[in-house]
């Protein structure tokens, strides 16, 4: 599948999008699918339901879109899903974002996955400009990954990874810290990571969408408690390092290697938040724990031109909220909200 970026009126301008609480909007995340191959047991439901494909943004669309962000500013994109590499001919949106990257008004241009797809692809992402990605790895045993994926291949995941470093990408590890599933592993996945030239991100189970598995409490795992663990092995230093995204890093003085800390819960890090979310729809969130979105499909299917989709986006991060009202607890059983993860991309 190929197509022409229609996008020769976007040029990088001083002009960046900035919300209310004077906060430059910097960092889009865009799903390009709500599929994935995986069912991991805080993420989905093992018999999800998936968008029919006339739903979906087209590459054409999805390009024009993320086009539309760089040029009021956007220096990061990053490409989720679902599994983003699921979706079909999206190495020829790759392939036409790097225009954004030779031009130099796109810093950097990545990737979330859960690494079944690597293999596949690896060589030619690192070819399109990709130079790190995101793997999402909650465990290294084998029977474990399976029941925590429902179906995963962790030998697949783990020749992905190879593939991915032997093209010369750099790879960060994401962990989801689960109560009772994981929570002994966390040494040892780091040291995994660290001894692969890695970094490694704990992240605690956000309350998206409804489960049809163990209740979100009983899967929460407080990230002070998995640092506690950690300083039990290793000498955790305070370190001046961020790598765009809201993780708080730490180094490990025996190894050397960065640990980083997600805690939308324990210590929401919305204060300094600099990113914005599109659905595979086309829907715009400016906020991962707020509802409120925009619709940006419509304008793209009408025909806006450059300057109406501009404005359609520049209404909407004026409405960015201060931050999200994530919680988890016994009384509260239902989520915080009601969308997939992998609806709104990871």
């Amino acid at each position: 599948m190929n197509f022409r970026p229609q996008d020769s009126s976007f040029v990088a301008t001083p002009r960046a999008l900035v919300d209310r609480f004077a906060r430059p909007i910097t960092y889009l995340r865009v799903s390009v699918t709500d599929r994935c191959d995986f069912r991991c047991v805080y993420c989905m439901s093992e018999r999800m339901r998936f968008l029919p494909r006339d739903e979906l943004l087209t590459l054409e669309e999805l390009d024009r879109l993320c086009s539309a962000f760089v040029a009021r500013g956007t220096k990061k994109l990053r490409i989720t899903g679902g599994e983003p590499l699921l979706r079909h001919g999206v190495m020829t949106l790759f392939r036409s974002l790097a225009r954004h990257l030779d031009s130099g008004a796109l810093d950097e241009l990545t990737l979330t996955t859960n690494g079944s797809q690597l293999v596949r692809f690896a060589a030619e992402l690192a070819l399109c400009g990709v130079k790190r990605l995101n793997l999402s790895l909650d465990t290294l045993d084998a029977t474990k990954f399976r029941t925590i994926t429902r179906n995963g291949d962790l030998a697949r995941v783990l020749e992905g990874l190879d593939a991915a470093q032997r093209a010369g990408i750099a790879v960060k590890l994401n962990t989801v810290a689960l109560k009772d599933a994981n929570e002994e592993e966390l040494v040892s996945l780091t040291r995994f990571a660290h001894d692969r030239g890695m970094d490694i991100s704990f992240i605690e189970v956000m309350p998206l969408g409804e489960l049809d598995g163990p209740a979100r409490i009983d899967q929460y795992l407080p990230l002070t408690q998995v640092r506690d663990r950690l300083s039990q092995v290793f000498s955790l230093e305070e370190i001046d390092y961020r790598s765009g995204g809201p993780a708080r890093y730490l180094r490990a003085r025996e190894t050397g290697g960065r640990i980083g800390f997600i805690t939308p819960l324990t210590h929401n890090f919305c204060e300094s938040c600099n990113r914005v979310r599109v659905t595979c729809t086309g829907r715009l969130f400016m906020c991962l724990g707020q509802e409120d979105s925009a619709d940006l499909r419509q304008p793209l299917r009408e025909g806006a031109d450059e300057v109406a989709l501009d404005r359609a986006i520049e209404e909407a991060i004026s409405r960015k909220p201060k931050g999200h009202d994530f919680v988890i607890d016994r009384e509260t059983q239902t989520p915080a909200i009601g969308r997939h993860m992998s609806t709104t991309g990871g």
